[in-house]
């Protein structure tokens, strides 16, 4: 197999980035292309109380499991399937069933935090940074966290104004300096899809040369 092209997509929380993560992939035949979401290495915390889990601040590089994340990258690049955690947001825990995922010509690795890592940046062949509006962002938040996730909108603004907005300043907007491309005002972005995607075919093309 030769070497695949791995896409990293970032932004803030609610910035749209997962948006034009799927759009990407539904771009192309599932035979040639995955994705990883770092959402999924939020570090395994069976060793705390669900009270102590439930303090856990997900908006930090330290929540994260990169160490497995950059070695599962690894190893998807060497041509080997890994088995993806599975997060629960509603206990904060991994749950003991994993996700197979198969290697491919196209790695799309997504995640608030992947420009913070030098060792996930290194690995990227196109850095992609989704630029949107903190009120946007705020209230795409808000809907989500209200209907997926159980949430109280008093319990939404309060950790966004605590702790998502000032880890957002200290560790994500800082990474737009990495980005390749930075897509503004990030969701349907029907251009910039049509950009990226045109560009990962005309990569690909050459790789088959």
């Amino acid at each position: 197999m030769k070497h695949p092209i791995l896409i990293g997509i970032t932004g803030g929380t609610g910035s749209g980035k997962t948006t034009i993560a799927n759009e990407i992939f539904r771009k192309f035949d599932k035979s040639c292309i995955t994705m990883i979401e770092q959402d999924s290495y939020y570090k395994d915390q069976s060793n705390l109380s669900y009270d102590e889990r439930t303090k856990t601040n997900y908006d930090h590089p330290d929540a994260f499991d990169t160490e497995l994340l950059v070695n599962h990258l690894k190893q998807l690049i060497s041509g080997k399937s890994v088995e993806k955690p599975i997060y629960d947001f509603s206990i904060h825990n991994r749950k003991k069933e994993t996700v197979t995922l198969e290697p491919r010509e196209i790695i799309i690795v997504e995640g608030i935090m992947i420009l913070d890592s030098k060792e996930i940046r290194d690995l990227l062949d196109i850095k992609v940074y989704v630029d949107t509006d903190a009120d946007v962002r705020i209230i795409r938040r808000l809907i989500r966290d209200l209907n997926e996730r159980g949430r109280t909108v008093d319990s939404v603004i309060d950790q966004y104004l605590n702790v998502v907005r000032p880890m957002h300043m200290q560790f994500i907007e800082p990474t737009k300096r990495y980005a390749d491309i930075i897509i503004p005002e990030g969701g349907r972005d029907i251009v910039a899809i049509d950009i990226l995607t045109a560009n990962i075919r005309q990569i690909l093309s050459r790789e088959d040369k």
